[in-house]
């Protein structure tokens, strides 16, 4: 999937969502009305389009503010309790 995921094992509805999201990564001013009747045509909502935009920009937002903000990556002990926590507890604090 991470590596192609025009041959990968997953639906042809997803695959659409995934040419919208590389489209929308990629030359996100190109996006037209016929980009989003294609996922319409796919089976996909306005709000399932909706929530993907809003996915990958924010995405894309933390990771150009992680970069520029000099936030350095979590260490794998860290990642390993956090994943204990969440585990137990969920994502509240």
């Amino acid at each position: 999937m991470l590596a192609d995921y025009k041959t990968a094992p997953i639906s042809e509805q997803e695959k659409a969502l995934f040419r919208f999201i590389q489209k929308l990564n990629r030359n996100a001013w190109e996006i037209r009305q016929s980009d989003v009747d294609e996922l319409h045509q796919a089976g996909w909502t306005d709000e399932a389009v909706y929530d993907a935009i809003n996915v990958c920009c924010l995405f894309n937002f933390y990771n150009r503010w992680i970069d520029a903000s000099g936030v350095q990556e979590m260490s794998e002990e860290g990642h390993r309790q956090a994943g204990v926590r969440i585990a137990q507890r969920g994502y509240s604090f």
